[in-house]
C-alpha cells in the first residue's frame, strides 16, 4: 500500500510503502507523480524532489511487475525529477544508492539520490524540500 506521508505546495512528493507494492500501488504513484508535475505547471518548476519511504516494505507482498513499472516510471520521467530521498533501514538500499549515483552521474545536471536512516526521516524531508 501507499499512502502519502505529508502533502506540499512545492516540488516535493513525499511516499511511504505500507506492506506490500502493487501494481495498483505503482499506479497510484503515477498519479501522485503527474498531479504535482501538473501543479508544478501551474507555480512554474519543472521538476519533483521525491522522497520514498520504505522501511515497512515487505518484499514477500510485492509483485515484481510493479517494481519494474515503476523503474519504467522512473526512466520515462528521469528529466523530472529532482533530488530522491530514499528512506529505509536496509543495507542493500545502502548500497545501492551510490552505485545509481555513479550509473547516472553524467545525466543527473544537479540532481541528486540519497539514502537515509529511517531514524533520519527529518534529515531526508530537509534534503528534499532544498532549493538547490
Amino acid at each position: 500500500m501507499v499512502e502519502q506521508l505529508e502533502t506540499f505546495d512545492t516540488a516535493v512528493l513525499a511516499l511511504e510503502v505500507i506492506e506490500g507494492f502493487t501494481e495498483t500501488d505503482e499506479k497510484l504513484c503515477q498519479k501522485f507523480f503527474q498531479q504535482k508535475l501538473d501543479q508544478g505547471f501551474d507555480q512554474g518548476f519543472d521538476q519533483v524532489n521525491v522522497l520514498v519511504k520504505l522501511d515497512e516494505l515487505k518484499v514477500s507482498k510485492s509483485e515484481t511487475k510493479a517494481f519494474w513499472e515503476d523503474s519504467l516510471l522512473a526512466l520515462r520521467n528521469y528529466k523530472k525529477l529532482g533530488h530522491l530521498a530514499i528512506v529505509a533501514h536496509a543495507n542493500i538500499l545502502k548500497t545501492l544508492v551510490p552505485i545509481d549515483n555513479l550509473f547516472f552521474e553524467r545525466a543527473s545536471q544537479g540532481r541528486h539520490e540519497r539514502y537515509f536512516d529511517k531514524s533520519q526521516l527529518n534529515e531526508a524531508f530537509d534534503f528534499v524540500n532544498r532549493k538547490d
